[in-house]
């Protein structure tokens, strides 16, 4: 959706994200840029990712950290920080206060990934797993700063968390000064509300789109109503942009600068994970793909050249597996069907040999003499494939018919169209 316009003014600006490029020098990397052959061919004109899943701690969020505890005063750093977070952000505020000597303490949620779990004590954070969601760890985490003084540094909702994310903004402009349509993903507003503030100051010709997961996308409703608004649930892999409000200080920063609000659902987005793995040999996590489904699902609809910011790689390698398993079958990479053959010796061998020799990759098979349905002197065959894509699977399908195979029960992300 567009975004309507709004009068008010934003609370950060180009001078605020520039002196938080000062303060990160030799702190942040300057992640590089990728073109995108393959997004580039789809989209009619060059496609570019900005590579922030390789920024250090695997994600951008050390900007904002940074920035937000390093202008603490002694006072202030002697109570040490606090924070809550599923895995991104708490990485970025452990490393930021061990490079800077500050105490700090996070809370995660009760199922947070192991691997973010290990990474942030690993930067030297008192970890504590507290509730189910990222709510019951935010609550425990203001209750600790109000008990021991610590400073509370929010994930997205502060003028310095939002000046250090928009320094990805004054690198992307600078690696790809003719862009023209910056993609960002959002959750609570602020790397996009940095990334805008940024972009927007020096190219205000430049369309900025936030993206968002369709089952967490809390940024449409706030914008129609002109404030905040919270959803009453949310459900998407994206746990990274899983936010369910807008910040109050990230509000008026993306109402004023940020061109359109674009929603991605889940098959979008494990497909676009898979994209970077397979075509750009990068990893990164559904939140961090979120920009690159939208380039996938609307080729057309945004201006060239494009830079999608990938803003984080951190990911548990079973929700990996998942998700690539997920945007396989959403894509028509796997196909499982039922085939009924005649039960004689080597029916099952000559099956199998004509799927191979069609260039489908079997992953299971079982076979059953026993149904209602099944004809005296026949077995059912149960096949799950990998293939090519939609038009491999009606090749296979078709070669079946062709051999005299009886085909049902054809599913997983392909229509027989039957």
């Amino acid at each position: 959706m567009d975004t309507a316009p709004h009068v008010a003014v934003p609370p950060v600006g180009l001078d605020e994200i520039r002196a938080a490029r000062e303060l990160l020098t030799g702190v942040a990397s300057l992640t590089p840029v990728a073109g995108s052959r393959a997004l580039s061919e789809r989209c009619g004109g060059p496609v570019w990712f900005k590579c922030e899943n390789l920024q250090r701690t695997g994600s951008f969020k050390i900007r904002g950290a940074y920035t937000r505890i390093a202008r603490l005063d002694a006072e202030q750093r002697a109570a040490g920080v606090v924070a809550a977070s599923a895995g991104n952000h708490a990485q970025g505020v452990a490393l930021a206060a061990q490079m800077l000597g500050i105490r700090a303490t996070v809370f995660m949620p009760e199922r947070a990934a192991i691997p973010k779990v290990g990474a942030t004590r690993g930067y030297g954070a008192d970890v504590h797993l507290v509730g189910e969601t990222i709510d019951g760890s935010i609550a425990a985490a203001i209750d600790f700063a109000r008990e021991t003084g610590a400073v509370f540094v929010h994930p997205f909702d502060h003028p310095d968390i939002i000046a250090g994310q928009g320094t990805v903004g004054l690198e992307l402009l600078e690696q790809v000064p003719d862009v023209r349509t910056v993609l960002v993903c959002t959750g609570g507003g602020g790397l996009i509300g940095g990334v805008a503030a940024a972009v927007k100051a020096q190219r205000p010709d430049v369309r900025v789109v936030g993206v968002q997961a369709a089952g967490a996308a809390a940024w449409p409703a706030s914008l129609a109503a002109g404030g905040p608004v919270a959803l009453d649930a949310m459900r998407t892999i994206a746990d990274g942009i899983a936010v369910g409000r807008p910040g109050d200080v990230t509000f008026p920063q993306v109402a004023a600068l940020v061109d359109e609000i674009f929603t991605v659902d889940e098959d979008a987005l494990s497909q676009a994970l898979l994209h970077c793995l397979e075509r750009a040999k990068l990893l990164v996590e559904p939140a961090g793909a979120a920009a690159v489904a939208a380039l996938l699902q609307h080729p057309d609809r945004f201006e060239t050249p494009a830079v999608a910011v990938l803003s984080g790689g951190n990911i548990d390698p079973l929700v990996l597996l998942h998700v690539i398993q997920h945007g396989m079958a959403s894509a028509a990479r796997y196909l499982s069907l039922s085939v009924r053959v005649g039960d004689r010796p080597g029916a099952l061998a000559e099956l199998l040999a004509l799927v191979g020799s069609h260039g489908a990759n079997v992953l299971d098979v079982s076979h059953s003499r026993i149904s209602g349905t099944l004809p005296m002197g026949d077995v059912e065959v149960a096949l799950a494939l990998e293939t090519r894509g939609p038009e491999h699977c009606a090749e296979v399908v078709k070669a079946l018919h062709a051999a005299g195979h009886a085909v049902s029960d054809v599913a997983d992300g392909w229509d027989s169209g039957n």
